[in-house]
């Protein structure tokens, strides 16, 4: 393997002159406003204050199905929950600089750390438009071939996490894959999302499906609908009373961090 690494890194060393010279990569920039624009541009992003999507979600090797809700509204609030026949639910949801989650399994528990800054930063409505407040640095690190496609490999890093790696295409301008070591109550994973099946959801142009690659295992979700800025229900971010009860208590008092 090591063999194989520097035959690589030498191979690079060579070759980067040239690159250099005939394919000097587009910014940060540049790119991530061509995908705002060939997704339906940003006059249609700023029309939009709130999502309801729905849909199902099949855990591969568990044989497990089940149905997918997520709420979205600005300026950053959000609340997912993904039920499984038999085994039940969990739910997540973030807003007001609050993140937590909560599942049949392991209850109720309140983000602290990068995990918090992770899913805040993930809860911002209309993301696409709003990266530059949430990333400290932006870099376009090089070209990768997915599926065929020349990608483009961008990488952003925020003041508190771990940076995040997505994959736009050349042609396209579509994002077909992101990378992350998200951090989470069981530690660092790293996890990568596969995006595909665009489709026009009210003006926009969404991934419908997305296959979630983690620990060897994976979870396909498929987006059916999406509504857009249609009304709430009332108190859906919310946090849910245990929810509450655990961010009464002291901090010291509070183990879930």
């Amino acid at each position: 393997m090591t063999r194989r690494i520097a035959l690589f890194a030498l191979l690079a060393s060579i070759m980067a002159p040239a690159f250099a010279a005939d394919d000097a990569l587009p910014t940060p920039e540049a790119i991530l406003n061509r995908y705002v624009e060939v997704t339906g541009g940003r006059a249609a992003y700023e029309k939009r204050t709130s999502e309801i999507a729905s849909g199902s979600v099949e855990y591969t090797a568990q044989g497990l199905k089940g149905t997918l809700n997520r709420y979205a509204a600005a300026p950053d609030k959000m609340y997912t929950v993904i039920e499984f026949e038999g085994v039940g639910k969990f739910e997540q949801g973030s807003a007001d600089g609050i993140a937590w989650e909560k599942s049949a399994m392991l209850g109720p528990r309140v983000k602290s750390g990068v995990e918090k800054s992770q899913a805040i930063r993930e809860s911002v409505f209309n993301h696409e438009l709003n990266w530059k407040k949430l990333y400290d640095k932006a870099e376009t690190v090089g070209v990768e071939t997915i599926d065929g496609e020349e990608c483009y490999k961008v990488v952003l890093t925020p003041a508190d996490g771990h940076a995040e790696t997505t994959y736009y295409q050349k042609k396209s301008g579509l994002a077909v894959k992101s990378s992350v070591v998200a951090a989470s109550q069981m530690g660092d994973i790293s996890a990568e999302l596969m995006v595909s099946d665009y489709k026009n959801f009210d003006g926009i142009l969404m991934p419908s499906k997305m296959v979630q690659r983690a620990a060897g295992q994976d979870i396909v979700m498929t987006i059916q609908t999406v509504k857009v800025n249609q009304e709430i229900p009332a108190g859906r971010f919310e946090p849910p009373p245990d929810i509450k009860a655990l961010l009464a208590k002291p901090a010291d008092a509070a183990p879930n961090k």
